[in-house]
């Protein structure tokens, strides 16, 4: 198989990395984030001059038709720079609600502001008691005339704190665990009885509590009571983002570990010297290449069609590449020493973003047993 990059999708490729290495360096991410949004609206507004934001939406649409392999190329290189915008919640998440979920007249009305800029997105899902059962679900959603009204607490929203539109999870009928009577509902962060809470992420990122007492939704997408295959599909898509993602961020880590390796003297010369301390980089270098070609796995599996299959595949993902951020980031820190455990060298950033990435749509412990419970990644015969 052919993995090797197009003419368009190396200029993408070239065009995000330059982009990001001169105006992402670590010392702007720290004024990024001190900022009042917690993240940059310049750079937001260079992603939408570079066309990311309306990537992979059909040009109809007001997209510009990409496919899931730019946007791995894309989330790549965000996750070398470990970037604070709401890219992931507006484009990915949001926007995969948009492309597999709402009509065309919804698509048109509000993919143009996102690709220009213009409009953000999040994914109210998580609940206190969910975890990361995405069909647990308490928040509910009464009929009222024409329309739905939605009452509920959210958490975990990410980059709730200044999403324009939520994709609210409620139920319509049944118990709080069953997989039927769950719909997806399209809530303005500007509607009466919606009240959000912003916090920052221990990456850095921002996240909000939402909360929905009697707020009308303006959309529901598909069937009110059948919305869950529907979710399952934008978080498998998510889940091969956020592969990627890692791929970019376990990278500059092992990077700068060999780089100190080199540059650390102990004992009257560097540590990378150290046979024990070579094997340990050898390790992180296995395990990053191996979740390199789970991320290309992940990439082509997460538009299967089969949605049992699709799912195993990405509990598959998530297990691999979860264990294998989580060896790289603490190999890293026990690699630098004292110096990685300090806000002012960047390891520690990276090592607290590849830990969010693996816990974020469940760990890597759920997925393992979720594939053991579902036979394996290859069936029985």
């Amino acid at each position: 198989m052919d993995f090797d990059l197009n003419e368009s999708q190396s200029l993408l490729q070239d065009s995000i990395r330059k982009t990001l290495t001169a105006k992402y360096g670590f010392e702007n991410r720290k004024a990024y984030m001190a900022s009042e949004t917690g993240w940059s609206r310049e750079m937001w507004a260079q992603y939408a001059e570079l066309g990311l934001l309306g990537l992979p939406f059909a040009e109809e649409d007001g997209g510009f038709g990409g496919g899931p392999e730019e946007t791995m190329l894309v989330a790549e290189q965000m996750g070398r720079h470990i970037t604070l915008e709401p890219w992931f919640s507006t484009v990915v998440l949001g926007g995969g609600f948009l492309r597999h979920g709402a009509d065309t007249a919804l698509r048109q009305e509000m993919v143009e502001g996102v690709a220009a800029g213009e409009t953000l997105l999040a994914f109210a899902q998580t609940e206190r008691q969910s975890r990361y059962d995405l069909f647990d679900v308490q928040t509910t959603a009464k009929k009222d005339g024409a329309g739905w009204v939605i009452t509920g607490r959210k958490g975990m929203v990410l980059h709730g704190d200044t999403a324009d539109h939520f994709f609210v999870t409620a139920r319509v009928s049944g118990a709080s665990r069953d997989k039927g009577g769950i719909g997806v509902f399209v809530v303005p962060a500007t509607a009466d009885g919606v009240s959000v809470r912003g916090f920052r992420t221990v990456d850095g990122q921002r996240a909000a509590e939402v909360d929905f007492t009697g707020a009308r939704a303006t959309h529901v997408l598909g069937d009110a009571e059948g919305g869950l295959p529907l979710v399952d599909r934008v978080v498998d898509e998510a889940i091969a983002v956020l592969a990627a993602e890692a791929i970019g961020a376990m990278d500059v880590v092992h990077a700068m570990t060999l780089d100190y390796m080199k540059t650390r003297q102990q004992f009257g010369r560097a540590i990378g010297s150290f046979q024990a301390l070579q094997h340990k980089a050898a390790d992180m270098l296995v395990a990053i290449e191996q979740s390199r070609s789970m991320a290309y796995f992940a990439t082509m599996a997460a538009q299967g069609s089969d949605a049992a299959e699709r799912r195993r595949n990405m509990h598959a993902v998530k297990a691999q590449i979860g264990r294998s951020q989580r060896l790289v980031g603490q190999q890293s820190i026990q690699l630098h020493g004292g110096i990685a455990m300090t806000m002012e060298y960047a390891a520690g950033h990276y090592f607290k973003r590849l830990t969010v990435n693996e816990a974020m749509f469940g760990d890597t412990d759920h997925h393992l047993r979720a594939l053991a419970d579902a036979g394996g990644l290859v069936q029985a015969a």
